[in-house]
Parts: structure tokens; sequence; C-alpha cells
């Protein structure tokens, strides 16, 4: 019977879980974090030299976190069992700082949540970036979409293109939200005007406008709340 060797086939000095329970995560090698993972190796081969080759092929970790399961599962060794349980370590660790996936997780109930979604998005742009979080039944946010780049008017945001994603998501209502490079967070009259004609939409579509927040670097101010909409 062919016998695959595991972590504990290595002297106990050089095993990567001893190692990480000694010296923490950090002090370990990318090979060996993986070898943690992926637990045993083939006839003949260590587990470590199996993670070894695993990086080999696809040149550097981030490979790695593209590929995907039958690409992975294609290196000797791997399979498909250990191909999946690597692309879900991989899928955890971006959605522990995946702001994206946590707005996903978690209700939209004040504009700042909603600013928060997309901040990451906005910092540092030199143009106005106008985006749309289509929201569920139950305001977490199903979709998130880049509508338009430029100053904000109606040749550039059209209601046809704004609410194309929405309904192709089902949304149940939706949140615009647009930064202002200048800094200045008064709505301008373009943007009051362009507010009231996507809301009017919204009402014709069954899908209702929540709010309209503008963003910049000194904070964010909410249409809604000083009852622009």
């Amino acid at each position: 019977m062919d016998k695959s060797f595991t972590i504990h086939d290595l002297p106990r000095a050089e095993r990567p879980r001893e190692r990480m329970q000694k010296y923490g995560a950090e002090a370990l090698s990318t090979a060996e974090l993986i070898a943690v993972l992926i637990r045993s190796g083939t006839q003949g081969e260590s587990v470590l030299l199996t993670a070894q080759k695993l990086l080999s092929q696809f040149g550097n970790l981030q490979n790695v976190a593209r590929a995907s399961i039958e690409e992975l599962a294609s290196i000797k060794g791997i399979g498909t069992a250990k191909a999946t349980q690597i692309k879900a370590a991989f899928e955890l660790g971006r959605r522990v700082d995946d702001p994206d996936y946590l707005s996903r997780e978690n209700p939209i109930q004040t504009p700042e949540q909603a600013c928060k979604s997309v901040q990451e998005k906005l910092k540092g742009k030199k143009k106005e970036h106008f985006y749309i979080l289509c929201l569920d039944t139950r305001n977490r946010v199903c979709t998130k979409k880049q509508v338009s780049v430029g100053n904000l008017d109606s040749s550039i945001v059209h209601p046809r293109e704004v609410f194309k994603d929405a309904i192709s998501s089902l949304a149940a209502s939706v949140i615009f939200v647009h930064n202002h490079p200048s800094g200045d967070l008064e709505p301008s009259a373009e943007d009051i005007s362009l507010t009231k004609r996507l809301a009017e939409a919204g009402d014709l579509l069954g899908i209702p406008v929540l709010d309209h927040i503008i963003v910049s670097d000194r904070g964010y101010t909410s249409l809604k709340s000083r009852n622009l909409i």
C-alpha cells in the first residue's frame, strides 16, 4: 500500500505545525504554511516538498491564489480535495479585509456605513466617481458598481444606465455615492437635480432611492438627511 508522507514524518524540529505553535505563523515560510494546510504529501515525497513544488509550478503565492481548483489539482500530490482546501483558505483571507464582503454581510443602516462601503475606492480620486449600491430586502449590499467617471451631469449619469444593474441584481432599493475631489461637501445644483431625476426613475421602477451621499476627505453629506430626496 502506498504511503503518503505527512508532517509527522519530518523531524519534530522541522515540522511546520510544531514550529507554528512555538514561534507563530509569521515565522513560517510560505511553503511551510501551505504544508500545514494540505497536511500530507505523496509516496516518496514529504508534504513540505509537495508545497514547494506547488509554489515552484505557479511561480509565486499570488499566482497560486489566482489558480483555479482544476489547475491546483493538476499538480502531483495536490488533487481535488487539497485544491479546495487551498482555495478556501485564500478566500477566507480575502474576506477578512474586504469591505465589499463586510458590507454584504451587514445591512446598511446609516449614511456612514454606505460611505465606508466605497471609501477605499474613492480615496485620492481626482475626478468624480459615481457608485450605485444595490440593496436586498434586508438592506445588505448585493451589488456595487461604478456607473460613471467625470463631472456629474445628465449625459454622463443617465437613469437607464444607473438602474440597469439594480434591475439585473433584483435590488429592493438603492443608494448612490459619489465623491467631490475638491473636498467641498455642499451638494451642487447638478447633484440635487440628478438625485431628483434618479429618485423619480426609481419610483417608476419600484426601486426606491434611499439616499445619495457625497463623500470627500473631509467626511460625507447625506442628501436624504438634508431632505433633498
